[in-house]
């Protein structure tokens, strides 16, 4: 592994990921006071601190050792998810869908931003190939977070979502697979399951949507 591009791989997407993170976990806080749990409010994780939304082990350590071992081929990591007690939520069933959406929504809401950064930097003509990377990384990053945080299996967001969408008898069913629903999602990345079935199909589908979106200001930059 060439040390000099892992450094400046490193500080492309150092920025978009702490920004990913942060706010994604921040909004899971924010919604979640705003239904009525105080929770994560108490303890200091309705920020946009990263420190206080980092984890050592998932946000830096293993995707650090995982790019190395894979040649940058499979990345993963996870931030401190934002503590929840969902019986504290004023309509616990339906607003768990807002609380678990808010993640995501951000998330798409950055990339879109990313997005009008790389065109305005295209536009304005210019050249520093550093900044422009990093726009096409704050975009990817965000996406991957979208995509990946909406597949429909307990505890990522997705999971949450369906919880709340399905009757009482499945919703019950399916939020007992919670604890062990880490461990099945990253059989499922390890084997690719959710890279050709999930990921890829519904990342093509949000890159078209940001291109449609933002369309005006492209040929505004070109």
């Amino acid at each position: 592994m060439d040390i000099a591009n892992l450094i400046q791989t490193v500080a492309l997407y150092a920025i978009p990921v702490l920004l990913s993170i942060t706010v994604h976990e921040a909004a899971h806080g924010y919604a979640a006071r705003y239904f009525g749990d105080n929770t994560a409010y108490t303890l200091g994780r309705v920020t946009l601190n990263p420190l206080k939304h980092i984890d050592p082990m998932g946000t830096i350590l293993m995707p650090l050792v995982l790019y190395l071992a894979t040649s940058g081929a499979f990345l993963f990591g996870y931030a401190k998810p934002v503590p929840v007690r969902f019986g504290n939520l004023r309509n616990p069933k339906r607003d768990m869908i807002w609380v678990a959406l808010a993640g995501p929504a951000v998330n798409l809401i950055q990339a879109l931003l990313w997005g009008v950064v790389f065109f305005m930097l295209q536009g304005m003509g210019f050249s520093e190939r550093f900044f422009i990377e990093m726009a096409q990384g704050g975009i990817l990053v965000n996406v991957v977070m979208f995509v990946f945080n909406l597949f429909p299996l307990p505890p990522l967001d997705g999971g949450r979502i369906l919880v709340g969408l399905l009757p009482y008898r499945q919703a019950v069913l399916l939020s007992r697979v919670e604890p062990w629903g880490f461990f099945i999602v990253m059989a499922l990345v390890v084997t690719g399951v959710v890279n050709s079935l999930w990921m890829r199909p519904l990342m093509g589908m949000t890159y078209d949507f940001i291109k449609l979106l933002l369309s005006p200001l492209a040929s505004l930059a070109t």
